[in-house]
């Protein structure tokens, strides 16, 4: 059974180192962390497994992008308690597995003037963190200017760049390859070249 997929090894230290990681990589855009091990279920890797297991609880709404193993939604429930939404706008959290097919960056809640912070975050697995088209970010945490290789698309980085003018909405996300993690707040900026 799904319930017997183990969470963390030791909830209160991993959960803490966890955190720590996600903040730090949250901090210094373009920098790799690395989590805690523990056994996901199929089609979770495990950085984004154990962010799933730090970040989300009783309270938060998750969406989670459908092509997701049917293992993963019970696994989440029951080591989270978790609620899930098909309304995008509507998560605290997206779980997203394959940008291709996924929602446009305005899709998602990018907060109020009031509340910027209910902004939706993206938990973003991809198949490695480099390997990319080079892109230069700037901004907060980054000391002048630092070139990330993500593999991500000309047209990820323009959606990225048009959340500028609303700042500070916008939203906050990580990149998960199986034992890394990179962050993305909404105050990097991104200086990119168009595609061939």
């Amino acid at each position: 059974m799904i319930t017997q997929l183990a969470g963390f090894n030791d909830a209160v230290h991993d959960a803490q180192s966890t955190f720590r990681a996600l903040l730090d990589a949250a901090a210094r855009p373009g920098i790799q962390q690395s989590t805690v091990s523990l056994t996901p279920p199929t089609g979770l890797y495990v950085s984004c497994a154990a962010a799933c297991l730090t970040l989300l609880d009783l309270e938060t709404v998750v969406w989670l992008q459908p092509g997701f193993s049917e293992d993963v939604r019970p696994w989440l429930v029951f080591h989270t308690g978790c609620r899930f939404t098909e309304d995008p706008k509507t998560a605290n959290f997206a779980l997203l597995g394959d940008l291709g097919s996924a929602p446009k960056l305005k899709d998602f809640c990018w907060g109020t003037a009031e509340y910027p912070e209910a902004a939706t975050s993206l938990l973003i697995q991809l198949p490695g963190l480099t390997g990319g088209k080079p892109v230069t970010l700037r901004g907060p945490g980054i000391l002048n200017e630092i070139e990330v290789m993500l593999p991500l698309d000309t047209t990820f980085w323009q959606q990225w760049e048009s959340m500028a003018a609303d700042y500070p909405l916008g939203l906050d996300s990580w990149y998960f390859s199986q034992n890394q993690v990179v962050g993305l707040p909404r105050t990097a900026r991104a200086n990119f070249g168009e595609d061939p």
